[in-house]
């Protein structure tokens, strides 16, 4: 580090390319531990939506049948009817499916994130672009969550 006269300290090129690989090397850890998230909380979203929405289409189909079959089991019908509505509006209030395609969107996000880092780290020379492209990937893995599919033809 070299600090001029006027007192602002100023990295040699050796110091700035080891902070910036160090940067990288930060960013690829958090995108391999982002994706690993993402992909554990996609698969969390993928059971929760299959717990809720099974059951929710047996008690339903199971509560018609009974209902149509005879008189006598009517109040077990609109009690599995009950269930069925309950399950579908836990569904519903969950959301599980977006849940888990933005997951998967999140865990694609930062795979790229992780492989542009790898990739910059391997080159020679590491420019603070490398380090700007990076930091823009990063803003989509994260806005990856909130966002919706890009549906085709939109622009």
């Amino acid at each position: 580090m070299v600090t001029p006269a006027d007192g602002t300290t100023r990295l040699s090129p050796d110091e700035f390319v080891h902070r910036l690989r160090a940067e990288i090397e930060r960013l690829r850890d958090e995108a391999a531990r982002q994706r690993k998230l993402a992909c554990r909380r996609a698969e969390f979203w993928a059971k929760t939506d299959i717990a809720l929405g099974f059951p929710a289409a047996l008690l339903a189909g199971t509560a018609g049948a009974a209902g149509l079959a005879s008189a006598d089991v009517r109040v077990p019908a609109a009690l599995a009817a009950l269930a069925s509505a309950g399950f579908a509006a836990g569904a519903g209030f969950l959301r599980s499916d977006a849940r888990r395609r933005a997951n998967k969107r999140a865990r694609y996000a930062w795979a790229s994130v992780e492989a542009r880092a790898m990739v910059a780290l391997n080159q020679e020379h590491v420019t603070h672009e490398d380090l700007g492209d990076l930091l823009e990937c990063r803003q989509t893995a994260l806005a990856a969550y909130d966002g919706e599919e890009s549906q085709p033809g939109a622009s």
